[in-house]
């Protein structure tokens, strides 16, 4: 069954869609959007992943973050940290709920939503069941720094112009001083990372960095060739798809 759900956060909502199977007590994987991104993703890529899960027998959990989708807020407010204690209130909402088994719930995060996923394991490794990263933006702050390089700057708004999305300069002030390997090693179970060998937004070897500084022989790293940030084939996103579910089961 498939449903719109909302969370209060501080006085905003977050809005989600939940999956939830047949059968009591089911597994759960929480899936967090990347940056600019939301629930669906592209090519509704997301509702896929849901949808492929609930065949399983496994519930999921899609939210907009902030400023970001349909969720309340804006976008020139968001930075990593404030997701990461977003997706804290996704967890305690999954946990809470009566359909899931709490010792049981996997986080998924694409792209910057791997990034934060890989931090909220890191920070929480005893509640996370499963971790799977896909693209995941470990080092995403030369991005954010080339943007504080590159970007118009606007001074009224105090925030960069980023083709029509307003960064907020908090955001990339965050950014360099994340110690994200250091964090991310604390989670020591199982983890899955998918990337594409020709992703331009979030180079192939920022899944290799992860292993080496973090997850070692605990990760599994599947690379999809010639694919590229978002998955943009029928057949690259199915192997992410599969993988997805081949971990989980």
């Amino acid at each position: 069954m498939q449903k719109a759900v909302e969370i209060t956060y501080n006085h905003q909502v977050l809005r989600g869609m939940e999956h939830i199977p047949a059968g009591e007590k089911v597994p759960a994987v929480i899936l967090l959007h990347g940056f600019t991104g939301t629930k669906l993703e592209p090519h509704r890529f997301f509702l896929k992943i849901s949808r492929a899960l609930e065949a399983l027998g496994i519930a999921s959990f899609r939210f907009d973050f902030l400023g970001s989708g349909e969720s309340d807020g804006n976008f020139e407010d968001m930075t990593v940290l404030k997701e990461l204690d977003e997706a804290k209130a996704i967890f305690e909402f999954v946990k809470s709920h009566p359909s899931v088994d709490s010792n049981q719930i996997a986080v998924l995060g694409f792209s910057m939503g791997g990034l934060v996923a890989s931090l909220f394991a890191g920070d929480f490794p005893d509640d996370v069941h499963k971790l799977i990263l896909l693209a995941p933006a470990g080092e995403m702050r030369k991005m954010a720094k080339a943007i504080g390089e590159t970007a118009m700057f606007i001074e009224s708004l105090n925030g960069y112009d980023l083709g029509g999305n307003l960064i907020g300069k908090p955001f990339i002030e965050e950014l360099q001083t994340l110690e994200v390997w250091t964090r991310a090693s604390q989670y020591e179970k199982n983890v899955l990372i998918v990337h594409g060998t020709e992703d331009q937004a979030v180079p192939f070897n920022v899944s290799s960095s992860y292993i080496e500084n973090c997850y070692h022989e605990k990760a599994t790293l599947i690379q999809v060739d010639n694919a590229d940030h978002t998955f943009n084939s029928v057949d690259w996103e199915e192997k992410v798809i599969r993988s997805i579910c081949e971990f989980l089961e």
